[in-house]
C-alpha cells in the first residue's frame, strides 16, 4: 500500500500576530491556549488541542529567544538566526515596544528605579498584568538609560536607537523627559489630565527650551531644561515687578481683546494677578521643588481661575496670543526673544491641559 506525501520545507520563522499579543500581554502558555480556544480556533483551523497546545509552546519559545533581540532592535535587523521580512520585524518592534498609557500616566515623573518597579504590583491589578507591567516598565527605563547621555533631540536619537515609527518615540521622550524633570503628575488635582496631555506638553517644552531648540549646535542631552536658561527667565519678572510696564501690558491686552472675549470683564479685574502668575511659574524655575510642582502651579493658578471665570478654550488662546504679543510694544521691555520662547511653551502647555 502506498500513499503520497507532499513535503515543504521553509526557513521563515512564523509569527502568530495573536499568540505574540497573548505573549506580550503576559499571559501564559495554558491561559493563551485558553483564550484561542475561547475564540474558535479549532473551528477555523480544522486542528486539535494538542496541535494547539503544541503550536502555542512552539511561539512562545520562539519570543522569549527574539526578546534579547528586542532589547536593542538593530540586532533584530542584522541577525541571521531567523529569517523574518522586514514588514514582520518592525511589527514585533513596534508591539513590543508599545505601551499602555494608563500605565505610562501612573509612572510619568517617577524615578525608574527598582522602588517603583517594585510598586507594580498594585499598579497592575488596576489595569493589565503584573508580566506586561514589568515588560513596559523594562522598556522605558531601558530607553531612559540609552539616550540620557546623549546629544541632539531625543526623540530621534530614541527613533535611531529602537527603530520605532515617529509617534512612539516622541512619546517614549516624553516619558525620559519627565523622568530627568521629576514633575509631580500625581497630585488630585491633576488627575483629570491623561498621558497624552502630559506628553503633548513634553514635546512643547523640548521644542522651545531644551539645549538643542536654544543652541543647536550644543554638545549637550536634550533631555534636561538648560539651567542656564531657567535662570535668565528670572529677567522676565520685570513684567510684574514693574508697575509701568504692567500697567502698559495690561492696556494694551485689554485693548486688543475689548468686544472679542466673552469674559472681558473677568480679564480686566483679574488682569495682574493671572500675569503674576504666568510671569512667577518661569521666574520660580531655578528651583528643583518649584519645577517638580510646575503643573500644580499652572493648574492652581490659572487653569483652576480661568474655569471658575467661565473662560472658554477660544478665550484662553486668543488672550495667550495677544498676551504674549504685547510686549513688542512695551519701550522698556529688553527680553522679547526670550519671553516669546518661554511664553510658546507655557501657552501650548494650557491650551493642552485646559478642559472646560
Amino acid at each position: 500500500m502506498s500513499s503520497d506525501l507532499d513535503v515543504f520545507v521553509g526557513n521563515t520563522t512564523l509569527i502568530d500576530e495573536e499568540v505574540y499579543r497573548l505573549w506580550l500581554d503576559g499571559h501564559s502558555v495554558a491561559e493563551a491556549v485558553a483564550r484561542r480556544l475561547r475564540g474558535g480556533v479549532l473551528e477555523r483551523e480544522g486542528t486539535s488541542v494538542a496541535v494547539l497546545q503544541s503550536d502555542t509552546r512552539d511561539h512562545y519559545r520562539t519570543f522569549q529567544m527574539l526578546e534579547r533581540l528586542l532589547h536593542a532592535p538593530p540586532r533584530l535587523l542584522q541577525q541571521l538566526l531567523f529569517q523574518i521580512p522586514p514588514e514582520r520585524q518592525a511589527l514585533l518592534v513596534q508591539r513590543y515596544y508599545a505601551f499602555d498609557e494608563a500605565l505610562a500616566r501612573e509612572l510619568l515623573g517617577k524615578k525608574l528605579s527598582k522602588g517603583t518597579k517594585k510598586e507594580l504590583d498594585e499598579v497592575s491589578a488596576n489595569w493589565v498584568g503584573i508580566r506586561s507591567c514589568r515588560r513596559q516598565f523594562d522598556n522605558f527605563k531601558r530607553v531612559f538609560k540609552a539616550v540620557e547621555e546623549l546629544r541632539g533631540p531625543l526623540a530621534e536619537n530614541i527613533q535611531q536607537l529602537f527603530l520605532l515609527p515617529p509617534a512612539l518615540a516622541r512619546d517614549y521622550a516624553a516619558i525620559v523627559f519627565f523622568a530627568n524633570s521629576r514633575f509631580e503628575t500625581g497630585k488630585r488635582r491633576l488627575q483629570f489630565l491623561s498621558f497624552g496631555d502630559f506628553a503633548a506638553c513634553a514635546q512643547s517644552m523640548m521644542a522651545h527650551w531644551s539645549q538643542g531648540a536654544l543652541a543647536p549646535e550644543a554638545a549637550e542631552p536634550d533631555g534636561d531644561l538648560p539651567k542656564s536658561f531657567l535662570q535668565d527667565l528670572k529677567e522676565l519678572k520685570v513684567l510684574v515687578s514693574d508697575k509701568d510696564l504692567l500697567d502698559q501690558h495690561k492696556s494694551l491686552v485689554c485693548a486688543a481683546l475689548r468686544g472679542k472675549i466673552s469674559v472681558y470683564n473677568e480679564l480686566e479685574a483679574n488682569f495682574k494677578a493671572l500675569s503674576r502668575a504666568l510671569v512667577n511659574v518661569g521666574g520660580k524655575l531655578t528651583h528643583a521643588r518649584d519645577v517638580r510642582d510646575f503643573f500644580v502651579d499652572l493648574v492652581e493658578k490659572v487653569i483652576e481661575p480661568c474655569r471658575s471665570d467661565k473662560w472658554s478654550p477660544g478665550d484662553l488662546r486668543l488672550f495667550l496670543t495677544h498676551y504674549t504679543a504685547a510686549p513688542r510694544n512695551l519701550p522698556g521691555f529688553r527680553h522679547q526673544a526670550l519671553w516669546e520662547r518661554y511664553m510658546a511653551a507655557i501657552s501650548a502647555c494650557l491650551l493642552r491641559m485646559y478642559h472646560e
